[in-house]
C-alpha cells in the first residue's frame, strides 16, 4: 500500500499534514509551533522553553497529574522540545489511541498558566540553567553563538539566563503565549497508520475554536564578522575550542551538499577530523556540523583536548577544514551520501521519526518533501556541488572561542 500525503487547513488557519501508511503499526502526531528563542524579546529570553514546561502543568479541565496519567494510560511515547526556532509537542501511540492523543495535546496547548505553577516551575528552570552552566561544552556553545550572532535574535539562549528567568513574570509569559500560539502559527503533523478524515475531525474538535494571532517572524539577516575570544576557568582540566561560520539556510538547496561535507569532515567515525585528531590521540572529541536555520545557517566545529595540546589541535582542525577544498575525494563523498541516506531512511521507517521530519520541514519550508525527494537530492550531491559550496562559503568570516584552565582569558 503506497504512502499518501494529505494537507488541509482549518478555518482558523491551523495547518494539518499527514503521511498515511496503512502498513504502519503505530501513529505519531505532533503540534509544531513556529516560535522559539529567536521569536522572543531579549528581556524575556527563555520564555518559549519555560512555556513548554508550563504546557504539562495542566489546563482548565486537567491537572498536571491528569495530563501525565492520560498519556501513560495510552502507553504513549510522548515529549516536547524547544529550539531557537520552534517548539514541538508530540506523542506516538497505537492507532486506536490517536484521537485521544490529539485531544490531549490540543488541550495542553491551551494551558491554565496558573500563578502558583509558574513560580514553582521557575525554580526548576533555574536549576536546569545551573546544570548546563556547569558543563564546559554548553558554556562554550552559548558564548560562541552570542559572539557570532551579536544582537540578532539567533544569539538568544534557549533556556534564557538566570537574570532573564528571575525577572520574568507570568503576565509576560501569557503575552508571549497569546502572540505565538495562534493556530495560524501552528502545524499539526502526523505519520503512520492515519485515517486523515478522522484526524481532521479530531483536530477540528480540539483546536477549531482557537483564535488566530497573526504572529510573523522577523527575518533580519545576522551581521557577522570574524572574532576570537578566550575564556579561562581554573576548575577545568581539559581545553575546549569551537568555531562557527556562515552556512546554507534551511531553504537553501545547498544544505544537502553541506550535510555531505559535514559528514566527510567531522563525523564521529572515519571523518577527516577523526583521522587527524582522534585516531592519533591528539583530541578527545572533534566534530564538524551544519545547522540550517530559518533563512540563515551555520557551520560549527568543536574539539576538546589536553591543555598542553590546545594550540596544536586548533591548528590541525582549522587546517583540515581550510585545505579540504583542494583535497575533495569523490569516494568520500559517495560514502557520506550512502551513510546519510541510510540514516534518513531508518528514521522514516518509524512513524515518530517521519512525523518529526515532516513537522520540521513544513515549519521551515511550508511544503511537503517526500522521502524519495530527500534521497534523490542527497544522492545527487557530487564533487562539483561540494567545491562550489566551499567557494561560496569558505568557512569565513569565522568566530573562534576557546575555554581552558589557564585563567588568562578575556572573561
Amino acid at each position: 500500500m503506497p504512502v499518501e500525503f494529505h494537507e488541509q487547513k482549518l478555518a482558523n488557519g491551523l495547518t494539518v499534514i499527514a503521511e498515511c501508511n496503512g502498513e504502519a503499526h503505530t501513529a505519531a502526531v505532533g503540534f509544531y509551533v513556529k516560535g522559539g528563542s529567536r521569536d522572543e524579546q531579549k528581556q524575556v529570553m527563555g520564555v518559549s522553553h519555560f512555556l513548554e514546561h508550563m504546557m504539562f502543568k495542566g489546563t482548565a479541565t486537567r491537572t498536571a497529574d491528569d495530563v501525565n496519567r492520560k498519556f501513560d494510560e495510552m502507553g504513549a511515547n510522548y515529549n516536547a522540545y524547544t529550539t531557537q526556532e520552534m517548539t514541538a509537542y508530540y506523542a506516538q501511540v497505537l492507532p486506536e489511541f490517536l484521537p485521544r492523543a490529539v485531544d490531549l495535546l490540543g488541550d495542553m496547548l491551551r494551558p491554565a498558566l496558573r500563578d502558583e505553577d509558574f513560580e514553582m516551575e521557575k525554580n526548576v528552570i533555574l536549576e536546569e540553567i545551573g546544570m548546563y552552566e556547569d558543563r564546559p561544552q554548553w558554556r562554550l556553545q552559548d558564548t560562541i553563538i552570542e559572539t557570532h550572532f551579536g544582537e540578532h535574535p539567533l544569539s538568544y539562549r534557549v533556556l534564557g539566563t538566570v537574570e532573564s528567568i528571575k525577572a520574568l513574570t507570568v503576565d509576560q509569559m501569557r503575552g508571549h503565549f497569546k502572540s505565538c500560539y495562534g493556530p495560524d502559527n501552528i502545524t499539526v503533523a502526523a505519520a503512520g497508520q492515519i485515517d486523515f478524515d478522522r484526524l481532521m475531525a479530531d483536530v477540528g474538535e480540539s483546536s477549531g475554536d482557537w483564535e488566530p494571532a497573526g504572529h510573523r517572524r522577523r527575518y533580519d539577516q545576522p551581521s557577522v564578522a570574524s572574532a576570537q575570544r578566550t575564556l579561562g576557568d581554573p576548575k577545568l582540566n581539559r581545553h575546549y575550542m569551537a568555531m562557527i561560520c556562515p552556512g546554507p539556510s534551511a531553504q537553501d538547496e545547498r544544505r544537502y551538499a553541506a550535510g555531505v561535507l559535514s559528514d566527510v569532515l567531522g563525523d564521529a567515525d572515519g571523518s577527516r577530523l577523526y583521522w587527524a585528531l582522534i585516531d592519533p590521540g591528539l583530541a578527545d572529541e572533534a566534530d564538524f556540523s551544519h545547522f540550517s536555520h530559518d533563512q540563515a545557517g551555520s557551520f560549527f566545529a568543536f574539539a576538546s583536548c589536553d591543555p598542553t595540546r590546545a594550540e596544536q589541535v586548533e591548528q590541525i582542525l582549522l587546517r583540515t577544514l581550510d585545505e579540504y577544498v583542494d583535497q575533495i575525494d569523490a569516494a568520500e563523498i559517495e560514502r557520506a551520501k550512502n551513510k546519510i541516506a541510510t540514516s534518513v531512511t531508518l528514521a522514516a521507517e518509524n512513524p515518530n521519526g517521519r512525523m518529526r521530519g515532516l513537522g520540521g520541514q513544513w515549519t521551515y519550508l511550508g511544503r511537503y518533501v517526500s522521502l524519495d525527494e530527500q534521497l534523490r537530492l542527497i544522492m545527487a550531491v557530487d564533487v562539483e556541488q561540494v567545491r562550489n559550496l566551499m567557494a561560496d562559503m569558505p568557512f569565513n568570516p569565522r568566530t573562534i572561542v576557546r575555554l581552558g584552565p589557564d585563567g588568562h582569558g578575556d572573561e
